[in-house]
């Protein structure tokens, strides 16, 4: 059931002017409608202006980008990175990228459809795609292989342990990952999951997100070697494509202090949840990520009749299977997650 809403869904969204707790949604650290981020955000727009649409390649070029691009790839604990106006086009950009370098691809199981440019599809299991590539790195096909995942793919597969990943031969292998719902949350100071992945040892390693998750703004950034984005840098796409807006990224370059608060306060709603919640094998859940993952549209009915919406519907698009998720924020008060937890233990699973 779709619900039309007029405003940003915080810890609570009216439905027929009646409140309902919102426990969806992808605003892990409640920024959007923090007013001291939203200040910080208007505060720069008086600068930078509501839209910047010219090339990064303009003989007019704001210095802001530059300092952003250094602060998110220390962050994160890469040589370098380059900013991008979303998420989605980051994923876009490497895989298109890769796909003209006539490089050979291969999908993990539950890929983001942002990493994908034709029609195709991931792999089952690790196992199978253990076989193939394999079998590609013993045929004549000399194509470097590119291994495309998602950081965090609400199975469990991949974060926190990637066990997976660590039986591939990924020494062979470029890697490209997804960390949209891991960087601003996971890691030190909210750097992500760039390092952890560095660690494996892949051939290449190239990592891609959204900013609109984990550090509320409308952007997108990929991180790697130096001289790999350097040749990025250098692509009709990257020139021909608007930028993140400047005020965002100067917002990111002062809010700090603000995300680390947040952080704080997640972390202390995630524990206190996990704490008091019956955990049973109906609802899946990633060490240290804020989402709660099930199949049970019984179970999202007796929420919302219990004035509570969590995310469910069907996602990428009608044909794929229901995406039912319960998420922590750092926008919920102690008395909204007692209400959930109560109404989680006393749900009959079976």
């Amino acid at each position: 059931m779709a619900i039309q809403i007029d405003s940003f869904p915080g810890r609570e969204v009216y439905v027929k002017g009646n409140p309902y707790l919102y426990f969806g949604g992808t605003s892990y650290l409640g920024l959007q409608d923090l007013p001291e981020f939203q200040e910080l955000f208007i505060k720069h727009i008086r600068n930078y202006g509501t839209n910047y649409g010219a090339s990064r390649k303009s003989n007019v070029q704001f210095s802001v980008f530059d300092k952003a691009e250094r602060h998110l790839a220390q962050l994160a604990g890469s040589e370098a990175c380059i900013t991008l106006s979303s998420g989605y086009l980051a994923g876009q950009f490497l895989s298109g990228f890769m796909q003209a370098q006539k490089h050979k691809l291969f999908y993990v199981p539950h890929t983001h459809s942002a990493l994908f440019r034709k029609a195709s599809k991931s792999y089952v299991t690790y196992a199978s795609l253990n076989f193939a590539l394999e079998s590609h790195l013993k045929s004549t096909n000399k194509a470097t292989p590119v291994l495309f995942l998602d950081s965090i793919d609400f199975s469990g597969g991949n974060f926190p342990d990637f066990q997976g990943l660590k039986n591939l031969p990924l020494g062979k292998l470029i890697m490209v990952v997804d960390d949209s719902h891991g960087i601003g949350i996971l890691g030190a100071n909210g750097g992500g999951i760039y390092q952890t992945l560095n660690r494996l040892g892949a051939k290449e390693l190239f990592v891609c997100c959204s900013l609109g998750k984990g550090f509320g703004l409308q952007a997108g950034a990929i991180f790697g070697k130096k001289e790999d984005l350097e040749v990025l840098k250098k692509s009709p796409l990257y020139g021909g494509s608007s930028p993140a807006s400047p005020a965002a990224m100067a917002t990111l370059l002062e809010a700090d202090t603000i995300y680390e608060n947040r952080r704080n306060k997640l972390q202390e709603n995630l524990a206190f949840f996990l704490q008091h919640l019956v955990r049973n094998k109906k609802l899946r859940y990633m060490e240290g990520h804020p989402t709660i993952s099930f199949q049970n549209s019984a179970l999202v009915d007796y929420l919302f009749e219990n004035k509570i919406i969590v995310t469910d519907f069907k996602y990428p698009n009608e044909d794929s299977e229901t995406m039912s998720r319960i998420v922590i924020s750092a926008n919920h008060t102690r008395d909204d997650l007692k209400k959930l937890i109560q109404l989680l233990n006393s749900f009959d699973y079976e």
